[in-house]
């Protein structure tokens, strides 16, 4: 991450943080009277992709910079039920304090890489990439798609501001494809490509013609899609979107398209299951 992002992952951090303690743990408080210390081990309840350790580490030290933090798996590190992750020690109450947010972020991260990994796995000896999508959680998605990368996936765009995408309500809004691709040309920076999502092979052609730079199929069925990467024989990339699964992605990649996205990577992904125990 650059500086900018970890200025941004820490105030998520703390915004996370804030949330859940507010005034004080009332809990932690009242059954603790702050000078018992001890360690506290995290541990893979399931099989999952190690993503977001310092996330982990930097939620409890931010609680307590004196708690120390000692990682026992490395990121993008796949690892087995029962392995342990990290170690933490220091002042049972701070980490007490930090225990259920540190675990909620950290738990997200892992499902999402582990989940990308097995899409990415599923597509191996294709030349189509997985991508995200901005159906991330309000609020982290620096985290989901940092959590994409380490599972083997790519970013597509990060918001609004970075990439073109004229979806099928901005060209209804425009009133057509060819309009809406023209008055983007205009406006855009000249470094700016223009992605356009199309949902049959009628408006692929139109996209085409227009001189859009990237074109999603959207929902298209397989048999379109491979007659969709024939017409357009290398011109530009090709998205494909809508309705992937683990089941069907081996198949779409088969078609010969760039890319495939995968909103439920980051909007429906289960946590990874993790424990943290004090010893």
């Amino acid at each position: 991450m650059n500086a900018y992002d970890e200025i941004l992952r820490k105030r998520l951090i703390r915004a996370a943080l804030a949330e859940d303690i507010g005034p004080g743990d009332v809990t932690g408080n009242a059954v603790l009277t702050g000078e018992e210390t001890g360690s506290a081990r995290a541990v893979a309840k399931a099989a999952l992709v190690v993503a977001g350790r310092d996330v982990f580490r930097e939620t409890f030290q931010e609680v307590d910079p004196g708690l120390t933090f000692i990682p026992l798996a490395a990121e993008g590190q796949e690892v087995t039920p029962g392995t342990p992750l990290a170690e933490i020690s220091g002042a049972l109450r701070s980490i007490l304090m930090a225990e259920r947010t540190a675990l909620n972020l950290f738990q997200r991260m892992c499902g999402i890489a582990t989940a990308t990994r097995a899409f990415v796995r599923a597509v191996e000896g294709t030349p189509a990439r997985i991508l995200d999508t901005r159906k991330t959680a309000p609020g982290l998605r620096l985290l989901d798609k940092y959590a994409v990368r380490v599972g083997g996936g790519v970013n597509h765009r990060y918001a609004l501001f970075d990439g073109v995408l004229i979806k099928d309500n901005h060209i209804a809004a425009a009133g057509g494809i060819t309009t809406a691709v023209a008055r983007a040309r205009q406006k855009i920076a000249h470094t700016l490509k223009i992605e356009i999502e199309v949902k049959n092979l009628a408006e692929l052609a139109e996209a085409l013609d227009a001189g859009a730079d990237i074109v999603m199929l959207d929902n298209m069925n397989v048999a379109d899609m491979r007659t969709a990467v024939e017409l357009t024989a290398g011109r530009v990339p090709l998205e494909a979107s809508g309705n992937v699964s683990l089941e069907n992605v081996r198949r779409i990649a088969a078609t010969g398209v760039d890319f495939i996205s995968v909103g439920a990577l980051t909007h429906s992904v289960p946590a990874a299951d993790i424990s943290l125990l004090i010893a």
